[in-house]
């Protein structure tokens, strides 16, 4: 089932789309070197057979599991003689290039950067950590992404009615919730979900009397080895479930909230989503109470972007259990909230002319900047200065709790701003 032009191509529109540079590059069968990057089953090596069905090149293919120094001599020596003999270049095309190591990689180097070759690598790993870095200068690098559960039902239902390269030659009909669940549960790899198929297909007696093959949510769940979980990403329990989640996190119960974060990762939940809640709740519902909650939060956002699932499941775990144990304040987000109202609702003629800026030339003139009172100058860093507008010179948004830090916070501006009312009960 792998596409045999660009035309059956789907998904990766960032790097297959129309006229991405990738696109128009193959087309024109003018490609340089190459590095494909990207996790299993996103169409790293079907892409590199459609180069290579494109190309008017010699087309090579060596996979470095298996291949060693004289495998790589010896298709150097061919891409000679194909020039020599037949003036054309040679496409090699290297699957699992980041097996190959140090020497092996350094063998390419000189044809690589004479034209002798032009490489096309295909990887797993992250190129810029584990391909030699004179071949990554060398060649453009382009990510593949996960695919999307509209991708790979997209496959699947091409799968099911090809009739000489899928299971259209069997009498098959599969329920929509199972191929979403399918979809869903091979994380983003197109391989595993029509491995699957393939199996729910061959395995399920058909009808006795239509002869037909019926696949449903249970047999899909036995193919690809996964419990059904009652969680559809744009149904109700979606939205249940991270609803229990972050009011999980935001009572304190560690416990509950791992168990949703654990029902998320399991059903396919993209992480990235889980980790935008994490953060959203460690500014929210934590805020100025433990600040390196949002550190915590953020860290654990670009780990899982980083590395991905399953290994970025620790890092979303480190961070929820944080965020529910740490100490709770919304000032912060009662406060942004309060101020965004008075910004609609009271007109401000000018800002105080001492706060506006006195930096270019003629300032003065206008009274621009004057009469500021530089903090800095005076004792403790602090003077007594007006920085609201006039039409709201009274006003507090901002009343920091006594839980964590803020209570060190409010101490500190109840200290400095004795006039205003910072405690809890001004709200």
């Amino acid at each position: 089932m792998r596409p045999s032009n660009l035309e059956e191509w789907v998904g990766q529109a960032h790097i297959i789309g129309k006229n991405t540079l990738l696109t128009r590059a193959i087309k024109a069968d003018k490609l340089a070197s190459l590095v494909l990057y990207g996790p299993p089953g996103t169409g790293k090596t079907s892409l590199a057979r459609i180069i290579a069905g494109a190309t008017q090149a010699v087309f090579t293919q060596i996979n470095a599991t298996a291949a060693g120094i004289k495998d790589i001599q010896r298709a150097i020596q061919d891409a000679k003689t194909a020039i020599g003999l037949y003036g054309k270049q040679t496409i090699l095309f290297i699957d699992e290039i980041h097996r190959f190591n140090k020497a092996q990689q350094d063998a390419l180097l000189p044809f690589v950067e004479d034209g002798t070759v032009i490489l096309v690598g295909a990887t797993t790993e992250n190129p810029y950590f584990e391909v030699n870095k004179a071949l990554v200068s060398r060649s453009m690098i382009f990510e593949l992404h996960p695919l999307t559960r509209e991708n790979i039902t997209q496959l699947l239902k091409r799968a099911m009615a090809d009739k000489e390269r899928g299971l259209g030659y069997l009498q098959l009909n599969a329920d929509e919730d199972a191929l979403g669940f399918l979809a869903d549960m091979a994380g983003g790899d197109a391989r595993n979900a029509l491995n699957a198929l393939e199996l729910a297909a061959l395995t399920t007696e058909p009808d006795a009397d239509t002869g037909i093959i019926h696949i449903d949510m249970e047999v899909a769940a036995a193919c690809i080895q996964k419990r059904v979980l009652r969680y559809e990403r744009n149904g109700d329990n979606h939205y249940d479930t991270i609803s229990a989640f972050i009011k999980s996190m935001r009572g304190s119960d560690p416990d509950a909230a791992l168990y949703y974060l654990a029902r998320m990762i399991y059903a396919g939940e993209d992480p990235k989503f889980i980790a935008r809640r994490i953060v959203i709740c460690a500014s929210e519902d934590v805020g100025n109470a433990d600040p390196h909650a949002l550190q915590v939060a953020v860290a654990a956002a670009e780990a899982v972007n980083f590395i991905g699932l399953p290994e970025g499941q620790f890092a979303l775990a480190q961070a929820v259990t944080y965020v529910a144990c740490a100490p709770k304040s919304n000032a912060v987000c009662t406060a942004i909230t309060a101020a965004m109202d008075d910004v609609a609702r009271v007109q401000i003629k000018t800002i105080p002319p001492y706060l506006q800026d006195g930096s270019y030339k003629g300032a003065v003139g206008l009274n621009r900047g004057v009469g500021y009172k530089y903090p800095h100058d005076f004792p403790n860093n602090y003077v007594e200065q007006q920085y609201l507008p006039n039409e709201l010179a009274d006003a507090v948004y901002y009343h920091p709790t006594q839980n964590g830090v803020e209570k060190k916070i409010s101490d500190s501006l109840r200290r400095l701003r004795p006039s205003r009312r910072y405690d809890v009960d001004s709200k």
